[in-house]
């Protein structure tokens, strides 16, 4: 029986993997904001000039106070500080960072990769300490690619000095995990914290839950919370 390889990169997106689920808090925006069910959606996933916005958000060829005047009038609403708002309940999501910084321990090079969407005027890694935690980061907006392009992976390779086939790559976005395994990831789709952790201890041939969460620090999270 041939020995299992288990990988020795971690590559993570931020947004829906180490923090909560996004469509929730974009939702629970919706409900404060008075929007009609559905309108929020309509108009900013199914809407195809606020979806090529984001897309030039994520490329950094638009700012965010550019794409919140976009798609506050898609909607609506007031512009200041829409991203913001909309992404006001997102909470970080303890047992990834948990089972990141356990891999990072055992000696598994562990980056984030990242559709940027803007740091100001919202800062969605504010707090996070990416570039204390983390061995890369690579934010979307600051290389002009972005996922599905395989660009993209390919410089998150480059930057932990390791192949596709070494790597583990998890996303909640399920059409951005088909370009990695492309290249050579294995890829685990994150819908359920649990088991994307235990899809990664098979992996990465390692135990990844923090059974003394006092040995690390914490992460202060202030309130987020706008109407």
């Amino acid at each position: 029986m041939s020995k299992t390889l288990h990988r020795k990169g971690l590559v993570l997106d931020f947004g829906g993997v180490l923090t909560t689920p996004l469509l929730p808090a974009a939702l629970a925006f919706e409900q404060r904001a008075g929007l009609a069910k559905g309108t929020l959606l309509t108009g900013l996933y199914l809407d195809g000039e606020t979806v090529r916005r984001t897309e030039e958000l994520e490329r950094g060829a638009r700012t965010q106070t550019q794409w919140n005047e976009g798609a506050a009038e898609r909607l609506g609403i007031p512009p200041d500080n829409l991203m913001g708002r909309i992404f006001a309940d997102l909470r970080p999501q303890p047992s990834m960072i948990a089972a990141a910084a356990a891999a990072r321990r055992a000696g598994v090079k562990v980056g984030i990769l990242s559709n940027s969407v803007g740091l100001s005027p919202w800062n969605l890694y504010d707090g996070y300490d990416l570039e204390t935690l983390y061995d890369a980061v690579v934010l979307s907006e600051v290389h002009g690619t972005r996922k599905p392009e395989p660009e993209i992976f390919r410089i998150v390779l480059d930057e932990l000095g390791l192949t596709a086939g070494e790597c583990v790559f998890v996303d909640d976005t399920e059409q951005h995990l088909r370009p990695a395994a492309e290249l050579g990831f294995a890829t685990v789709h994150a819908v359920d914290p649990a088991k994307t952790v235990a899809a990664l201890e098979g992996l990465l041939g390692l135990p990844l839950t923090d059974d003394d969460p006092d040995e690390h620090p914490r992460r202060v999270t202030p309130s987020r919370r706008q109407s």
